[in-house]
């Protein structure tokens, strides 16, 4: 029986040397849908995936790649034969992928800044991230160096759409979250494991989706019919996988075999 992937748990700083690098993952998944993958860093760097970034870069990249996509074999199978994606979707998908990989960013993007909007408080500071990292590595690292992930925090949550500026104060805004990078979410959580449920979960709670707008939002989706009676509640999925959905919608007129079906 294969294991099911699941999403990171182990605290890392990571975060602080490769932020949501769309552009990089773009790349990624274009030469993955060539045929390129697995790569070592050298190849990639000899053949200039990322321009003129240099081997230390080059191998970051591809270290961070791996564990944001790699270690979700059909997601990464449908990133790389999904090649007409809206730049809106193209964000956000990257943003997901580093939740999943990053749980410090899952906390900052997906509870921390809920939290602060449940509060009305609609803006963030650097300050005030500083304050919560400290909180959340508990004595793990030092001052400057929580200073320094703070910044990262921010600098990722903006180029996610989460925030209007990098510069503070920050107010916050939620992203464009079209049917089909929301369909694509949902699939993709089916097949990992996480913390929470497919109606309450840091992925969705981040990007707004919540409660009653979530629920609205479910019921214009194709790939699935979603039905509440009182607490029950039904997926009724149309695809059997991402994998099936992807074939049968994004990446249909594609001629990439995907790879990792059901």
């Amino acid at each position: 029986m294969t294991k099911r992937p699941t999403e990171c748990v182990v605290i890392h700083n990571r975060l602080a040397k490769c932020v949501l690098a769309v552009d990089e993952s773009r790349t990624y998944w274009q030469h993955i849908a060539e045929g390129a993958g697995p790569v070592e860093a050298k190849q990639a760097f000899e053949e200039c995936w990322f321009g003129a970034k240099s081997l230390p870069c080059v191998q970051m990249l591809l270290a961070n790649f791996r564990v944001r996509f790699d270690a979700y074999p059909s997601a990464l199978s449908v990133l790389a034969g999904w090649q007409q994606m809206a730049v809106e979707t193209r964000r956000v998908i990257c943003h997901w992928h580093v939740q999943l990989a990053d749980p410090l960013y899952r906390r900052f993007t997906g509870v921390y800044l809920i939290e602060r909007r449940d509060q009305q408080r609609m803006d963030v500071t650097r300050d005030l991230v500083t304050r919560w990292v400290e909180q959340q590595c508990e004595g793990r690292w030092a001052l400057n160096t929580c200073v320094k992930f703070a910044s990262k925090l921010l600098s990722t949550a903006y180029s996610a759409g989460l925030t209007t500026t990098n510069r503070d104060p920050r107010p916050m805004r939620y992203p464009v979250v079209d049917d089909m990078a929301l369909t694509y979410l949902l699939l993709l959580l089916r097949e990992v494991q996480f913390d929470g449920t497919l109606l309450d979960n840091p992925y969705l709670a981040s990007v707004g989706l919540r409660d009653d707008s979530l629920e609205r939002r479910l019921k214009r989706l194709s790939a699935l019919r979603f039905s509440r009676q009182g607490e029950l509640v039904d997926f009724n999925w149309q695809f059997d996988s991402l994998t099936d959905w992807a074939r049968a919608t994004v990446c249909a007129t594609e001629t990439m075999p995907l790879r990792g079906a059901s």
